[in-house]
This record gives structure tokens, sequence and C-alpha cells, in this order.
């Protein structure tokens, strides 16, 4: 709709809420306010709000019809259980640093609402003030028990120093680009180190727009500690509800499926591991001295791995590379000298995975990954040759889709 048309239809502008569910309980443990406007069809007024082309005191006046309207809902019928999470414009929001909105959940607070169960939602990215100000802000809302949410996190250009500056209760991840499209390895990627900032600085993982089983089984398997989307419950206009049973049991019957699932494909891929080290260490058996020649090992190795790996090298515990590469491209291997006595322990968990192939004595298959050279998503198998020395081979990608439980 158009600007003017909200603003000279303020009295069809409402709340709806929708339900944000506990992966531990499968329950609702809250509910997020979105805005609308209702003509012949309901409208999201998201970007109304986001509009900054529209002068700002007209947006805070529909945003405070709608936190207004909002509060007036919920405080007779929630019974103060649950968090309500409200969104705000951040640069709307500081420019009177953030008193106004305050000063409306005290008023509300009389009324019957705990603070603690109030939860800002706000964008980083789109705040174009000074980061400080906003910190201190947030650090004056959480002496109230305000609780604070960073919206949109990986969808937008957010800067993951900055969130953890906010120090956030929880960190909302979009996960609406899965719907239309499998999304790239990188946006996996990306997802993965949010959930490791999640984790440093312990804040929830909170993912939304979960629109099919296929992204609430990502979520899931991803640390989601909180759900909400249209898949799990629809929007209402009037009322809020913490009691849902038909939400319980729809994500106790998807999670008991997503569970058999993951537990057939570990079954598959410790299985294969298995299987790997066998053909490993027979291979190895062959020869007396593992230590000498060790471009002639990996030469070898060849004749026996080319049906499931292209590149195998040899580094030393401390990271040190002791052979040369050999690289397959097409039906040929290349060894590639250059490669010697170049150092990887600067790789992630490379030192810990040494130490780990030290004190089991056996192999194992890396996580799935993007490899540096080629960008292709890869597992690599290790293998312990010694106490000194240790085996990699790469895996393709090629050769993980026809393998059950390796993708």
């Amino acid at each position: 709709m158009d600007a003017l048309d909200i603003l000279t239809s303020k009295e069809k502008v409402h709340p709806s809420y929708q339900a944000i569910f506990s992966a531990d309980e499968q329950a609702i443990i809250g509910y997020d306010v979105l805005g609308h406007i209702s003509n012949e069809n309901s409208f999201s007024l998201g970007l109304f709000f986001s509009d900054d082309t529209i002068p700002e005191e007209y947006r805070l006046e529909i945003d405070n019809i709608i936190l207004h309207k909002a509060l007036q809902t919920i405080s007779p019928q929630s019974n103060n259980v649950g968090l309500i999470f409200l969104k705000r414009n951040v640069n709307l929001l500081m420019i009177d640093r953030g008193e106004s909105f305050l000063k409306t959940l005290l008023q509300y607070k009389d009324e019957g609402i705990q603070l603690n169960r109030i939860v800002l939602q706000i964008s980083e990215h789109q705040y174009k003030g000074d980061i400080e100000q906003l910190c201190h802000l947030l650090n004056y809302y959480r002496t109230f028990g305000i609780k604070v949410a960073a919206d949109h996190i990986g969808k937008e250009s957010s800067n993951l120093n900055r969130i953890a500056r906010l120090e956030p209760h929880f960190l909302k991840i979009d996960l609406s680009p899965f719907r239309l499209k499998t999304p790239s390895q990188s946006y996996h990627d990306v997802l993965y180190s949010i959930s490791l900032l999640a984790r440093k600085i312990g804040a929830g993982l909170l993912y939304e727009k979960i629109d099919t089983s296929y992204q609430l089984q990502y979520a899931w398997k991803n640390g989601g500690q909180m759900l909400q989307g249209d898949y799990l419950k629809t929007k209402t206009d009037d009322y809020i509800c913490f009691s849902s049973d038909e939400g319980k049991r729809k994500l106790k019957e998807e999670f008991r499926e997503y569970i058999k699932l993951e537990k057939a494909k570990l079954d598959s891929l410790f299985i294969f591991e298995d299987q790997l080290n066998s053909r490993v260490a027979q291979s190895l058996n062959k020869r007396r001295n593992l230590t000498q020649e060790f471009d002639q090992l990996i030469i070898d190795l060849t004749e026996q791995f080319s049906d499931c790996c292209f590149r195998i090298y040899i580094c030393d515990e401390d990271g040190y590379q002791k052979s040369s590469n050999i690289l397959r491209t097409g039906k040929q291997w290349e060894l590639q000298r250059d490669y010697q006595d170049k150092n990887w322990s600067w790789r992630p968990y490379f030192l810990e995975n040494v130490d780990r192939m030290r004190r089991d004595k056996k192999g194992f298959l890396s996580d799935l990954y993007s490899d540096i050279e080629s960008g292709e998503i890869i597992r690599t198998f290790s293998y312990p040759l010694n106490e000194l020395h240790y085996l990699f081979m790469d895996l393709p990608y090629a050769f993980l889709y026809e393998q059950d439980g390796l993708l």
C-alpha cells in the first residue's frame, strides 16, 4: 500500500501475533508482534517502517499505534507468561535515545506486564549512528529486565563484531533463502559462523520464516533453540495463547522423523569410515617402512584409492607437509612437489585432529567443508601412519554425492 493510504487509515492499523516455539519443550514460549493494516486484505507494514523516504514522525506514529494496541491486547490475556518480541526500527528508536519506547513499556508495567518478558528486536545493519550510544541504551534497558534480539542475521550485511558488542540475548536468523532454492555452501558457512558467535556470546538462536519441513529440519540440526514460521503456526490478529497441542504434536512428529534420518546418516558415515580405515591399513601393511619415501607411498596409494579421492599428502604432527601433493585431474595423477614443507597448523582443528588420531590410533572423516583451492565441497579422511606422521586423503563432492549419508 501507498504510505499516504496508511497514514490516512490509521484506524485500520493493527498488530498480529506469530507464535515462537521452543525446541526443547516443543511449546509456545513467546509471540512476535507484527504490524499490519487491513483494508480489503491484510498487508504487512514491514516495508513502511524501513522506508527512509517516509518522514520519521509518521513512521513513529504508526509504530506506536501498533505498540499500544499490542500491549493492550497482551496485558489481560497472557497471565504474565512467555516472551513478547517487539520489533523497532533502530534509527527511529534512537531519535529520542529510546525514551518514548521505555515510557510506553513502563506505563503498561503499571498495568501488570512484566518487563522481563519484553524482547526488543533491532536490525544492527540498519543502524546509522554511533554504536556506543546504542550499546549504552541497550545496557540501560537491561536494568529493567528488557531483553534484546538481533534481527535478520545472515540475510543482510550484518557485522558480527558489532552484533557481539550489542550483547543480544537472541540472534534471529531468517530462513527464507532456503525456501526458493538450495543455498550455496558459502551461505551455510555464514550461518555456521553465526551459530559459533551465538555460543561464544551466550545468545539463543531463533530461526524465523520457517515455511517448510526442510527449513524446520535445518533449524533443528543447526542449534535452533527457538522456532518461528507459518509451517508451525499461522499468524493471528486478535489473541495469543501459550498452549498449543497441535503445534506441540507437529513438532514431536517432525523431530522423531529427523532423529531417525540423522541416526541412519550417522550409521552410514561410521560404516564408511570403518571401511576406509580397513582399506588404508591393508595398503600400508604391505610396506615395511612408512617413514621413508613419502612421495612413493602416496603414489602407491593412488592405485587403491582412485575410486574415492582426488588428493593425497602426508604431514607431521606439527602440520609441516612431508610429502608432495598428489592430485588427480580426470584420470591422471600429478605430483606437486612445491607443497613440501608447507605448514597447515593454522587450519581450524588441525592440531586437535592430529591429537585425536594419536590417541585413538585410527582415522576419521572430517565434516563437509569448501576446499580452499577448488571451492568444491569435500571431506578429508585423516589417518595416523605412526606417532609422528599422518596421512590425508581428500574426497570429492561427486564421490560423496553417490554415497548414502556422506552429504
